[in-house]
């Protein structure tokens, strides 16, 4: 059974770029035609899906977020990673890393992470 943990500096001052990283265990990164990805969830709002690192290595972001969001892997550690840019207090959200996969045009997420505080704030 997969398992994904998040871990990363959770505070950063405005204007810094959050970094989070995903391990995940029981299974690999780069098995076909897993999805990897990150979403977060802003208090008391919906979900937001902000990227997702393929299986082979591509990635696809938000187009709200774009600018600002680089997903990376490492494969060696089982892990992928997310950059977000300029961060400004209305990025303080639950982040949390999932995994999905293609059912039709639709991205179902099965397996998720447990979540953790992201906050931009001086």
């Amino acid at each position: 059974q997969v398992q994904l943990q998040e871990s990363g500096p959770g505070l950063v001052k405005p204007s810094q770029t959050l970094s989070l990283t995903c391990t995940v265990s029981g299974g690999s990164i780069t098995t076909n035609y897993y999805y990897w990805s990150w979403i977060r969830q802003p208090p008391g709002k919906g979900l937001e899906w902000i990227g997702y690192i393929a299986y082979t290595g591509s990635t696809y972001y938000s187009p709200s977020l774009k600018s600002r969001t680089s997903i990376s892997r490492d494969t060696s550690k089982n892990q992928f990673t997310l950059q977000l840019s300029s961060v400004t207090p209305e990025d303080t959200d639950v982040y949390y890393c999932a995994r999905g996969e293609y059912s039709g045009s639709y991205l179902d997420v099965g397996a998720w992470g447990q979540g953790t505080q992201g906050t931009g704030s001086s």
